[in-house]
């Protein structure tokens, strides 16, 4: 090898090395991004990261948690399996400025009130796990995304120098609740949210857990302190406002003719129709009895298989399966017959039992099902108990 291209090799390797050992300058500060929500589903709930600027040595980086990537081997049937990998990602400053400003989403920064040395320390803890070696981790919606990750990596830097006081949190709020507050222009969204997970949302979260949000995590950084040479002083020196949308750039509800509610009520009717038509002429509409039978059974193994075959941890003890009951699928084709026996009066009975049981664990609280779910819940239990009317004259 020429030794001029040996030396070249040699400070290549060198410079790759210690790319993540820059000695910040006096000037270098750490800041907590957070971003607020965007119109799509996924945005819905905002974003969190941190800046690391130095004028000096020319740094402006954005450090994101919030990624991951397409690429990866099985991706879609790990995310389907609740085997989510997200990954550090950097980014210059400028370039994160431009996707918020094209998403008109609101972005603020905190500059955190840290010395020369924590300034050093947090840039390269981010540096390292930035490298490819270190970047990806297991994702968790609840306990290990964008939002948790700053307040995580805060507290193992700083230690027991930084105190994070929750006390601004004067809400009992669930999981499902939470969600709630930042669905509200997502109706078919937070409908599907409320049917994939389960009663595990419906415990009061700990004011820890409301951090999933990026907005608390503004908030926590807003209230908590730091221990200096000058004493105990707020851990956030500056709030800044970089992009703010304007007022027209609002989301709008969407039209009540369009939502779960609606669009639930008016399916509920029609069976509510078909099954009062079916008790006057005393008989029995084959097809939605499958219909119902059929639906309700794909939505039930659905629910079943998101419990049980997949790590989600939201999706837990989901109570969606006493009024999706996955064995209705099967039963979906023997309803075909025209004869129904002794057994699908007992299966009738048994299925108005687990939405009565449903019905109770809602007023509960034990799970809240979406509002969306009322008319059809009635309207299934009308017809189960026609159907139990009917069967029960037949085999007299």
């Amino acid at each position: 090898m020429n030794p001029k291209h040996f030396f070249f090799l040699i400070a290549v390797l060198f410079s790759i090395n210690f790319q993540g050992q820059t000695n910040l300058s006096e000037k270098a500060t750490i800041s907590v991004v957070t971003c607020g929500p965007g119109s799509e589903l996924y945005a819905s709930f905002g974003h969190s990261a941190f800046r690391v600027f130095d004028p000096i040595n020319k740094i402006d980086k954005i450090y994101n948690y919030g990624t991951f990537n397409f690429d990866a081997p099985n991706f879609y049937l790990n995310f389907a399996k609740g085997k989510l990998t997200y990954q550090l990602s950097t980014t210059r400053f400028g370039y994160f400025l431009q996707i918020y400003n094209y998403e008109k989403r609101w972005v603020k920064t905190q500059e955190l009130n840290l010395n020369k040395g924590q300034t050093q320390a947090i840039y390269n803890f981010l540096e390292n796990n930035a490298k490819p070696a270190n970047k990806d981790y297991q994702y968790d919606f609840f306990y290990n995304n964008c939002s948790t990750k700053i307040e995580e990596v805060i507290k193992g830097i700083l230690k027991d120098s930084v105190t994070f006081n929750n006390n601004h949190i004067t809400t009992q709020k669930t999981h499902r609740d939470l969600i709630a507050d930042y669905t509200k222009n997502q109706k078919w969204g937070k409908f599907g949210i409320d049917l994939a997970l389960g009663s595990v949302i419906d415990k009061k979260a700990t004011k820890d857990d409301y951090k999933f949000l990026p907005d608390y995590i503004f908030s926590a950084f807003e209230h908590a302190t730091i221990n200096t040479k000058n004493g105990k002083q707020p851990l956030v020196k500056e709030t800044k406002t970089v992009l703010n949308p304007k007022p027209n750039q609002v989301l709008k509800p969407l039209s009540f003719l369009t939502t779960p509610l609606f669009v639930l009520s008016c399916v509920s009717l029609l069976i509510l129709f078909l099954s009062y038509k079916n008790f006057k002429n005393n008989t029995r509409s084959k097809w939605l009895d499958f219909s119902l039978f059929f639906i309700t059974g794909i939505v039930g193994i659905a629910v079943l298989l998101l419990w049980f075959a997949t790590d989600h941890t939201a999706t837990y003890k989901n109570l969606n399966f006493l009024w999706a009951f996955a064995p209705n699928l099967i039963v979906a084709f023997y309803a075909i017959k025209l004869k129904l026996t002794k057994w699908t009066l007992y299966y009738t009975l048994l299925l108005i039992s687990l939405i009565a049981l449903a019905f109770i664990l809602w007023i509960y609280k034990i799970q809240v099902f979406n509002i969306a779910m009322l008319p059809l819940l009635v309207a299934l239990l009308v017809h189960y108990l026609f159907l139990l009317n009917f069967i029960h004259k037949k085999i007299k």
